[in-house]
């Protein structure tokens, strides 16, 4: 009697599961890391959960002593839109002009793009150190340098007018990502778009604001989505820098989490506020993305209008 013969799995049927073996760590690093603590945080929202002790399940409460009985919620959503409303504006226009600037043929320009890249890479504790270095008040660089063309330095870090502004500045000498990926886009641009536009008499504003910008719009919507979702969770720099003062003055909404969570052991209670801020980050993501249809242009629909 002749042995039958197993059956062996099909070429096919390997080939359609090869792929889903090289993505099974990202999928297992996204369900324990991100989806298991996002539906964690959510459960915890529900209920008075102390540091130590035993949970307690309180429904909505959380949200509603949230919306109704904390003042300073409101405090920090105000002056982390604030501070958004300046960083971002700033950080795209510091990282383009920046872009810019390295794309030029001039000597020695390699050695620019890695200065310019390299505060991008250096820890928050430690840019929080050098930071506060040069805007003290009484030993600082920045003074310093105020003090050798008679101007008097202000007190950056302990004057409430002037605290937010240091954050501000501390947060966009990081530009360095943003600036690479604006200086990727700008390159892969065909030069012979500027040499037509030159053979037709523009100039070199005209032609940045003609086909550099146009052509870059997907790219500035990408880095627009990533500065605002990094101002609205910023924590690093004020807990360092400031710790949310003077007077509070630099309570960021992320702080305001940070302190309910590990300060005042509320974990339910600041679990409700981050998914608060889940759905405003949301929110504002949709809008841009809706928004965008209207200014941002494509490759594929900029070729098909120039051959209407």
């Amino acid at each position: 009697m002749f042995k039958k013969k197993e059956k062996q799995p099909s070429f096919t049927l390997v080939r359609k599961r090869v792929p889903y073996l090289f993505i099974l760590p990202w999928i297992i690093g996204f369900l324990v890391f991100t989806l298991g603590p996002l539906v964690s945080s959510l459960i915890m929202s529900l209920f008075d959960w102390p540091i130590t002790g035993e949970a307690k399940f309180i429904g909505l409460n959380n949200f509603t002593k949230m919306f109704t009985a904390d003042p300073q919620f409101y405090d920090s959503l105000v002056i982390t839109f604030k501070f958004a409303a300046i960083f971002v504006p700033l950080n795209l226009i510091s990282a383009l002009v920046l872009a810019l600037l390295i794309t030029q043929p001039v000597k020695g320009v390699k050695i620019f793009r890695t200065l310019f890249y390299l505060p991008a890479v250096v820890s928050g504790v430690a840019v929080s150190i050098i930071w506060g270095w040069i805007f003290n008040s009484e030993f600082g660089v920045l003074n310093y340098l105020l003090s050798l063309i008679g101007i008097e330095g202000p007190n950056w870090l302990i004057d409430p007018k002037w605290a937010i502004v240091t954050i501000v500045i501390a947060s966009a000498w990081g530009v360095g990502t943003m600036m690479l990926i604006f200086y990727t886009d700008i390159k892969g641009i065909p030069p012979e778009l500027y040499e037509a536009a030159s053979i037709d008499g523009a100039g070199p504003l005209r032609q940045f604001f003609s086909i550099t910008i146009p052509t870059i719009t997907p790219t500035i919507l990408f880095n627009v989505i990533t500065s605002v979702i990094a101002a609205l969770q910023q924590l690093t720099l004020v807990l360092l820098l400031t710790g949310g003062g003077p007077l509070k003055s630099t309570y960021f909404y992320g702080l305001f989490v940070y302190n309910n969570a590990f300060k005042h052991h509320h974990l339910g209670y600041a679990s409700a506020n981050a998914w608060f801020m889940f759905i405003i980050i949301l929110i504002l993501t949709m809008i841009i993305f809706r928004s965008s249809s209207t200014w941002v242009f494509y490759e594929a629909e900029m070729k098909k209008g120039g051959k209407k």
